[in-house]
């Protein structure tokens, strides 16, 4: 059964509003998932050729079942983005591992579950995290950890790795949250010690950065003029690479002054919801904004020129007297 909830579902469907209006929209998704957006996308969007990639094979199977007239491939977006030469009327992105991924222990990205320490968004190829765990110097776990994972000082957990590896590899997920529980302890309620390091690894194995850094201009231009692309992260450092692709970028223009997030009912629905931030870029320029003083004048000067009309018939009424 799946229990994948689409985040920032009415947030996702209003921000590709300007297209509204528009027939037979071309449309991307770069993570397609279990297809939670894509639905309710077509449902509010005359979406006439829908495009998907996706890295997780069962991802790709179960679009194939359920949404048979989706052309989906086996590939990160940015691997989409190096081939694609049709242009685009809407673009997706939602960066967070999907809850099917998290909740099959055997994928390795939780923290909660036993499982191999694997991490791979593409089973296929790649590093996986049990390899960085178990042969990356203190330098570079030092590194995987505090610029990936934002932790200040995870200095001791890393010499407890190091240690502790001499002896016994690293193989599955609850030993290394068991180890970083031991030796950094909860300090926050509900905020298992365990979540940025796995952050950090996850990152770092799935080149996550690279992908958001070199694709997210690449799909820029592949929009049509007036197209737009809604991409949701969930890591401040992927946030802050979308932020200013989109502030740079002279090919349009950031839709949302402020970052989109959940509503406090979604976090609590949705738990998982809680860090995601929406961003949206729409190519060309920027709509013009109404002179809201013109209007104010146009109204002024046409009420100015009813009540003399008024004032004309009255006139006239007074005069066959």
């Amino acid at each position: 059964m799946d229990h994948h909830v689409p985040v920032l579902a009415q947030e996702v469907i209003d921000s590709f509003q300007s297209v509204k209006s528009h027939q037979n929209l071309t449309y991307f998704d770069g993570t397609f998932g279990r297809g939670g957006h894509y639905k309710l996308l077509k449902s509010n969007y005359d979406i006439g050729c829908a495009l998907a990639t996706d890295q997780d094979n069962s991802a790709i199977e179960y679009c194939h079942k359920n949404f048979p007239e989706v052309k989906i491939h086996h590939g990160s977006f940015l691997e989409f983005a190096e081939k694609n030469t049709t242009p685009l009327d809407m673009i997706l992105c939602d960066l967070g591992v999907s809850s099917p991924q998290l909740d099959q222990a055997e994928r390795g990205f939780s923290f909660n579950k036993d499982g191999p320490l694997d991490m791979r968004m593409n089973q296929t190829h790649g590093m996986t995290a049990a390899r960085i765990v178990n042969e990356f110097s203190e330098d570079d776990l030092f590194k995987v950890f505090r610029e990936y994972g934002e932790i200040q000082n995870p200095a001791r957990v890393i010499r407890a790795i190091v240690e502790d590896r001499k002896t016994k590899s690293f193989e599955t997920t609850l030993q290394l949250a068991g180890l970083i529980e031991r030796v950094d302890g909860w300090r926050k309620k509900g905020f298992h010690p365990a979540t940025q390091y796995f952050m950090g690894l996850r990152l770092v194995v799935n080149q996550e950065l690279r992908v958001v850094e070199e694709a997210v201009p690449k799909l820029i231009n592949q929009l049509k003029s007036g197209g737009v692309i809604s991409i949701i992260t969930f890591h401040s450092l992927e946030d802050r690479i979308v932020k200013n692709l989109f502030k740079d970028s002279d090919l349009g223009f950031a839709v949302n002054k402020k970052v989109i997030v959940p509503t406090e009912e979604e976090c609590k629905l949705n738990p998982r919801a809680r860090s995601a931030k929406l961003r949206i870029f729409q190519k060309g320029p920027r709509p013009e904004k109404p002179d809201k003083f013109a209007i104010r004048r146009m109204q002024r000067d046409q009420g100015d020129t009813d009540q003399v009309k008024t004032d004309q018939t009255h006139s006239e009424s007074d005069g066959e007297e």
